[in-house]
């Protein structure tokens, strides 16, 4: 695993025959307790750098620092992570009691590095926060808490646990045809979903009281966001492989 702190300059490096696609993986920056002290970190979870890596790429950290989206051209793929709620101002509404956890800071080197992206035809997955972040960056709005609109709290189990939701895929869309399936049980652990939908947006699967629970972008080879966990395993899992496997043809290795 590499970590990027700084931005990179120059031409992108050549791929060889035979390379691992690159995936930059969207890190948080924080407080962390290690042996007796107390320091600021630059961290993702290990399931996703190593899931990344299971499905054959080369995982690489890009911390939340302002003009971390210059390394895009550098990546063959980008992973945005689950994390803190996205700050509401971002989509002209005011802040839900329950928020939690929002970062402006990371909000705008996430929204950068997705834009960078997209216009650079470079491959997006999303998953949970990174799924909402993709809509907020072509001007959708969330529901700030679901368990409001829905009247329970299947998405979010109480603790640290995550619930099981059956959904239905659009057997049509990207991600149906990559994961071969159009009802799936999916790991889940959010409280909020999308509302309106961003321009360009295109859900790709639902659960049962009609949250949605994946969506891609028009126009795009691969821009995916789901709001499930698909690091948490099962058939969901099969997702890092899709992603890594079409990174692999952007950077036709």
């Amino acid at each position: 695993m590499v970590v990027l702190n700084q931005p990179g300059t120059g031409p992108a490096p050549a791929r060889t025959a035979g390379s691992a696609p690159v995936i930059g993986i969207s890190a948080h920056s924080g407080p962390i307790h290690v042996a007796v002290f107390d320091i600021t970190a630059t961290f993702a979870a290990s399931q996703f750098v190593d899931g990344v890596a299971a499905a054959g790429g080369r995982p690489v950290l890009l911390p939340p620092l302002p003009g971390i989206e210059s390394v895009v051209r550098r990546l063959d793929g980008l992973l945005l992570l689950p994390g803190p709620d996205v700050d509401p101002a971002l989509y002209a509404a005011d802040r839900h009691p329950s928020s939690r956890g929002i970062n402006p800071d990371r909000d705008l080197a996430e929204l950068a590095l997705l834009e960078a992206a997209l216009n650079a035809g470079t491959p997006v997955l999303g998953i949970c926060r990174g799924a909402q972040l993709l809509n907020v960056l072509r001007g959708g709005t969330l529901h700030q808490h679901l368990p409001e609109l829905v009247g329970h709290d299947r998405h979010l189990p109480a603790g640290n646990g995550y619930g099981d939701e059956p959904i239905v895929l659009d057997p049509s869309s990207r991600l149906g045809q990559l994961l071969g399936v159009d009802e799936l049980t999916v790991p889940c652990h959010h409280h909020q979903g999308i509302d309106k939908v961003g321009f360009g947006i295109e859900p790709s699967a639902w659960a049962a009281d009609g949250v949605i629970e994946a969506i891609e972008v028009a126009g795009q080879d691969f821009a995916v966001g789901v709001q499930w966990h698909a690091e948490r395993g099962g058939a969901s899992k099969e997702l890092f492989s899709a992603f890594v496997d079409v990174c692999r043809l952007n950077g036709r290795f």
